[in-house]
């Protein structure tokens, strides 16, 4: 009898700690990324969709632009999953490598834009507990990872790039 009473106890107290998780957000990062994303979408009503366009043509003509300021845009401003969406702009050559390049960031965006993907947010809030258990601040690890994030996009994109090149040339 005690065995199934201590199996009971831990079984409830798996959603105890769940509702303490979801208190915890409520009251913590939801109201930021609320807040983020309605900044983010003012910002997109205020400059204009055209003016997004014509950017973002500007910035798929240069390679290292096309890999590394183009997906942060994309998820900046698109979230994940919308951010696929900024592939409309490239050659078919290019959207193999502007996809690669997009998902790789939706991670190491997360510290500094929670709103980016919030599926990740939960990766990042658990690499990030132990910085907050010590009464460390997050932020030098955000930016961290942000800029590192960015420098993997740049490799991932364009070696994603220079490989569906070679394949597109075996197979046309």
């Amino acid at each position: 009898m005690d065995f199934l009473v201590l199996v009971a106890e831990k079984f409830i107290g798996i959603f105890n700690a769940g509702g303490e998780n979801l208190v915890g957000l409520i009251t913590g990062i939801l109201p930021t990324l609320i807040v983020l994303l309605t900044f983010v979408n003012a910002v997109i009503a205020l400059v204009g969709e055209d003016r997004v366009t014509r950017f973002a043509q500007f910035c798929t003509k240069n390679i290292i632009l096309r890999y590394s300021v183009f997906p942060l845009l994309a998820v900046f401003f698109l979230t994940n999953p919308m951010c696929y969406s900024f592939g409309r702009f490239l050659d078919e050559k290019q959207k193999p490598a502007f996809y690669d390049a997009a998902v790789s960031f939706v991670h190491p965006i997360t510290g500094l834009f929670p709103h980016a993907n919030a599926g990740e947010l939960f990766v990042w809030t658990g690499i990030s507990s132990g910085l907050t258990v010590l009464g460390l601040s997050i932020m030098p690890l955000a930016v961290r990872y942000f800029l590192v994030g960015l420098v993997v996009i740049t490799i991932r994109g364009i070696v994603t790039e220079t490989l569906t090149k070679i394949m597109w040339k075996d197979h046309a």
